[in-house]
């Protein structure tokens, strides 16, 4: 049985990025997850009274990330490290209920710039959290392809290796052997 999740509010999609509308994103996306019942307990856990906090530093990190601000200072590996009792499914529903909120809200070329680094900031934190030999859950896999360029390799392209199962990235991580 596939889970359902609350439908994003229909809004009109911007067709770029602004600090207004991204303030609108973030508090209308952690409304979201509040009201969600597999994050909302972890996060009011986390966060209970500090949301007012909480809530301007996502909208700085994210206009850091989208518009280039650069006024994000803080380390997102270390402010996640000791969140206790999350699992891969917290990180699937947190990116499925992350990317349908930008979906409803930007036009695809903006909403782009939130969903790649957004990818990429999960899968960071689930190696760091479950370790190299982790395999992405079959739901937030079809998220990635959902969202990843479909472009045809150009012919002057130098063509990468297939993954290694484990492997994560396009390219072999240094120090890494195929063996490990």
């Amino acid at each position: 049985m596939k889970p359902s999740f609350p439908a994003a509010p229909l809004v009109e999609r911007a067709s770029e990025p602004t600090e207004a509308n991204i303030r609108e994103l973030v508090y209308g996306f952690y409304d979201r997850v509040r009201a969600d019942p597999l994050l909302g307990p972890v996060f009011d856990a986390t966060l209970a009274g500090r949301w007012d906090d909480h809530l301007p530093k996502m909208c700085t990190f994210w206009a850091s990330l989208v518009l280039g601000a650069k006024q994000y200072r803080g380390n997102v590996q270390q402010a996640h490290q000791p969140l206790e009792g999350i699992e891969p499914q917290h990180f699937s529903r947190w990116l499925y209920l992350f990317l349908d909120t930008v979906e409803s809200r930007y036009e695809p070329a903006a909403a782009v710039r939130f969903m790649e680094p957004a990818l990429r900031i999960a899968q960071s934190l689930q190696l760091s959290r479950f370790g190299w030999d982790y395999k992405i859950p079959a739901e937030q896999q079809a998220l990635l392809e959902r969202v990843a360029p479909k472009r045809a390799p150009r012919d002057d392209e130098p063509q990468l290796p297939a993954r290694p199962a484990g492997e994560p990235f396009p390219a072999r991580i240094i120090g890494r052997g195929r063996d490990e």
